[in-house]
This record gives structure tokens, sequence and C-alpha cells, in this order.
């Protein structure tokens, strides 16, 4: 069921993810393929390296993909 499910707005963000954000950052920011990079590197998906830099104030930019809308 649908409301059973965690929502990533309720989950922690892993420290490895914290940390690994803010080192690739600049100023907030992060380019797109930064951002992918640092998905693939640490194993997760797109979408959880997303929403952790939503969550942590971090903004994507130059993201051509659409991968982190």
């Amino acid at each position: 069921m649908e409301a059973d499910k965690p929502r990533m707005e309720d989950m922690d963000i892993d420290e490895k993810i914290k940390d690994a954000l803010r080192n690739a950052c600049n100023n907030n920011r992060i380019d797109c393929p930064d951002a992918r990079a640092l998905a693939e590197q640490l194993g997760v998906s797109y979408r959880v390296i997303g929403d952790a830099a939503d969550r942590m104030g971090i903004k994507i930019k130059n993201c051509g993909l659409g991968c982190f809308s």
C-alpha cells in the first residue's frame, strides 16, 4: 500500500551522501554531471542524490537531462 512506504523527506540522509554532496558543491550548487557521477560513485539513484541536495539546500544546475527535476 502506498501509505505504508516511507517518504524521502521522512528519511534521514546518509552521512556519506551528505559529506559527498558538501565536498562536491560550490556555493551550495553542483553541476548535473557532477551530481550524476556522485550518485554512480556512491551506488545510489539520481533521485536519492537529488532529494538529498534539495533537503540540504543545494541547487543542481545545468541539468539538461531532467534527472533532478
